[in-house]
């Protein structure tokens, strides 16, 4: 993914960030599960041949590349080796597997750069001093890899962009329970569907309208975005797959959490048609309003540990701070998570289906 740098958080909190995702998806099956997850990203990539010769052209030039002789054992597509090792060691590069050496460059490496470099060209110009960040968003088990690539394009493409390339490692996943091995789009259904049964024991069977299909849907998505965000992106996520492993009830669930934001937004709603009506006055600034009506400890608790902080919790969770050495960046998504878990006691209780709107997405 890239994004234009800005020169800390604040900035770039306050405007808008352009981001360009990469690599467009060729599989339908794969585009598809990420549109169940409502995560809009391309599908459909160019072959982007003059961007790909150009880079072949650039190798022709390069003293790291050399021609790489056809033996038996040679990946087919190879069109010759590049001597990663002594550029990372020239350069003093900081981060980066001591294992890296020679790559076999092929087209499909040459086509991932051409994606890469046509991404940054989409992003906007914002100043002479502008320039984008690239964040490599890889599993660990494809670590190794995606380094390759990253100093293959620093070879190739000198720039100031590609100097900024930074990598955001997740963890790897570990399934529970399996009765049979799992792939992205059956782990959805299976969720889906126990998140349709939670909600039955909760409230009785349920109308099969669309508008409870969207609402369950919408469950289904809050959940495993919590399931994937409440584990630092550094460690091993465990899927459970059991049963009961979804609840409208359990702190730690997604559901638990959208229910609660749907009670919360039922209370906005009275209160701000209660003011359309003459009822109430509408709230005054957050500076004029009076503490002190506010006289038990967990009022005080409230507003302390929740609706103060929340705001710089967000902004710290949207941050990717440079590390100070290296290349490795982390994101710490799961503070929001833990913050939603950590305010049970203040939301104890569901509405029921139609008597709230619920929102758009977790």
């Amino acid at each position: 993914a890239t994004e234009p740098a800005a020169p800390n958080a604040r900035l770039a909190l306050s405007r808008r960030v352009d981001v360009r995702l990469v690599p467009a998806l060729s599989e339908e099956r794969r585009w598809d599960v990420l549109r169940q997850l409502r995560i809009c990203w391309p599908s459909g990539g160019s072959s982007l041949t003059e961007a790909v010769s150009a880079l072949k052209a650039a190798l022709g030039r390069c003293s790291c590349a050399a021609a790489c002789e056809q033996r038996p054992g040679t990946p087919e597509g190879v069109v010759c080796k590049v001597h990663l090792k002594s550029f990372v060691e020239q350069q003093g590069l900081l981060g980066y597997d001591p294992n890296l050496d020679v790559l076999l460059v092929t087209e499909g490496t040459l086509q991932s750069l051409a994606e890469l470099q046509e991404a940054v060209l989409q992003c906007p110009a914002k100043g002479q001093s502008s320039c984008c960040s690239i964040v490599h968003v890889v599993n660990c088990e494809e670590e190794f890899q995606q380094q390759q690539l990253d100093v293959l394009w620093r070879i190739l493409d000198p720039g100031a962009h590609t100097a900024l390339q930074k990598h955001l490692v997740c963890g790897p996943v570990k399934v529970t329970n399996p009765s049979s091995p799992i792939g992205a789009d059956q782990y959805f259904q299976l969720r889906k569907r126990q998140m349709y049964e939670a909600s039955v024991i909760k409230y009785g069977e349920l109308a099969q309208d669309e508008a409870w299909i969207e609402v369950i849907d919408t469950l289904t998505v809050a959940a495993i975005r919590f399931e994937m965000l409440s584990t630092a992106h550094r460690s091993q996520i465990t899927l459970d797959l059991e049963n009961n492993s979804i609840s409208t009830k359990g702190t730690k669930s997604g559901a638990f959490v959208m229910y609660n934001c749907a009670r919360l937004a039922t209370l906005f709603n009275t209160f701000q048609r209660a003011v359309e009506q003459g009822t109430y006055p509408p709230l005054p600034p957050a500076s004029e309003l009076n503490f002190s009506c506010l006289r038990e400890e967990g009022e005080w608790l409230l507003l302390f540990n929740y609706l103060l902080p929340f705001p710089e919790v967000l902004q710290q969770a949207a941050q990717l701070p440079p590390p100070s050495k290296g290349i490795r960046i982390t994101a710490n998504t799961e503070t929001v998570s833990a913050m939603c878990h950590s305010s049970q006691g203040c939301c104890s209780s569901s509405p029921r289906p139609g008597q709230s709107s619920m929102p758009a997405g977790a």
